[in-house]
């Protein structure tokens, strides 16, 4: 990054304070997303195997689905706090509102894919004949939920922007609630089987839309904000999220074609896989938090013209993200013995789970870094270079681990190449930082 004088004492607990009261309920919230689907096959668990496959099945489809537009949140957080940085409350959530009705209109168009095609995309995804209907049946009914979680992700965009993860939190927590309340219920209170909890989780989401909205309309009224849809401001927002959805397409790809080498290295290769790829999102989570608050700090920066701020936060937050790589790093190492027998007791999965693990845990200190960097390019609207870096990434990445399986290398090897991946973000990430040419200030970009 250019060269900026270190900043004081004080001006390094600021900054510390900023980071530790965004990041720590962000990552409340994260960790709440994935406990849905822990929920749900919980309870459809019991139903038996037939049924948990489907749900599986139907999960993976939907979770795919949704994830493709996490722009939703990145951009409006990034395009929220600029507005916020120069004063402008009543145009934040005017832009914000711009991402929520954006969101609305890609939910209905997934629904309108979804519903038709449910069948062909279970079948895609190699559901067995007996998994097969449960699992239609699931993603059916729960795709009319996926406008809710698309709104979710944009209101959650436009808090953030705002500098208010709690929210976020507390609607998370309360929805998680909800949901396993829900799914209990109506699963077995009401005998709707797999659809009980299907339609447990939709009324869950949009319950979490709902309180979402009741907020940013309160908002939007204190400030005189408009609530109408505007298509040149919906628009606007879809253009800005092209870029971050190229982004994150070519990561779905690099996780996709890690997990296709996995599987050709053999069924012992692709358990230990999974275990580390849990583990690896779970510690991603962390790490995400402190990028989020990076997306709002940076972004408030910038927009209130104080690049200088903008960049103090930025070498700060870097701090941040290596230290936490390291002890995550350590953690793997040391607490590998307590967990490894958690996950599987099969001594071959173990055998090639424990070197691949370590190898993880050297990459962890890189990871820290590159997660931050990503979420400061974000707050400062940087996704066209984003999408050319990752794409980039993908270029290198895809080659390496494609040959695995041919150079005989085993899932160490395969890891190694994950490692590769994000050496290549790193530097992708760290030159943009370094050249300044991040760092526009204003309201807009």
């Amino acid at each position: 990054m250019t060269q900026v004088p270190a900043p004081s004492s004080s001006s390094r607990r600021r900054h510390d304070r900023e980071i530790i009261s965004l990041a720590v309920p962000a990552f409340g919230a994260l960790v709440a997303e994935p406990l849905f689907v822990m929920v749900d096959s919980a309870i459809v668990g019991h139903l038996g195997t037939p049924q948990l496959a489907g749900l599986a099945v139907a999960a993976a489809l939907l979770t795919t689905a949704v994830s493709i537009f996490v722009f939703l949140a990145y951009a409006t957080t990034a395009a929220v706090a600029r507005r916020v940085g120069a004063g402008d409350l009543a145009s934040a959530i005017r832009q914000g509102m711009d991402g929520i009705w954006l969101a609305l209109l890609l939910g209905i168009a997934v629904i309108a894919v979804t519903l038709p095609a449910a069948p062909w995309l279970v079948n895609v995804f190699g559901a067995s004949d007996t998994a097969a209907p449960y699992a239609t049946t699931y993603l059916r009914i729960s795709s009319l939920g996926i406008p809710a979680m698309l709104v979710v992700m944009a209101a959650t965009g436009v808090l953030r922007g705002l500098q208010d993860t709690r929210t976020p939190l507390y609607v998370a927590i309360g929805g998680f609630a909800a949901n396993g309340a829900l799914n209990a219920g109506l699963v077995y209170g009401a005998g709707l089987g797999i659809a009980g909890s299907a339609w447990g989780t939709v009324i869950a989401q949009v319950s979490m839309a709902l309180a979402y909205l009741v907020v940013v309309v309160r908002g939007a009224r204190r400030h005189g904000a408009s609530l109408r849809p505007d298509a040149a401001g919906i628009r606007a927002s879809a253009q800005a999220g092209v870029p971050l959805l190229v982004r994150t397409l070519s990561l779905r790809a690099v996780l996709m074609i890690a997990t296709a080498v996995a599987a050709r290295l053999g069924d012992t290769e692709i358990a230990a896989h999974q275990i580390i790829l849990s583990l690896w999102s779970l510690m991603a989570f962390a790490l995400d938090a402190i990028a989020i608050a990076g997306q709002a700090i940076i972004g408030r920066y910038l927009g209130a013209d104080d690049a200088k701020g903008a960049r103090e936060a930025c070498r700060r937050m870097v701090q941040w993200g290596a230290v936490s790589g390291v002890v995550f790093g350590a953690l793997i190492v040391l607490a590998r013995p307590l967990f490894v027998p958690l996950f599987t007791s099969d001594t071959s999965v173990q055998d090639a789970l424990v070197p691949a693990l370590l190898v993880v845990a050297l990459s962890q200190p890189i990871a820290g870094v590159v997660f931050v960097l990503d979420g400061v390019l974000m707050g400062a609207g940087d996704g066209r270079y984003l999408a050319w870096a990752m794409l980039a990434t993908l270029a290198v990445f895809a080659p390496f681990a494609l040959l695995v399986p041919a150079a005989g290398g085993g899932l160490t090897a395969l890891w190694w190449a994950m490692t590769l991946m994000m050496a290549v973000r790193l530097a992708t990430l760290w030159l943009r930082v370094r050249s300044g040419k991040w760092a526009v200030t204003g309201a807009t970009r």
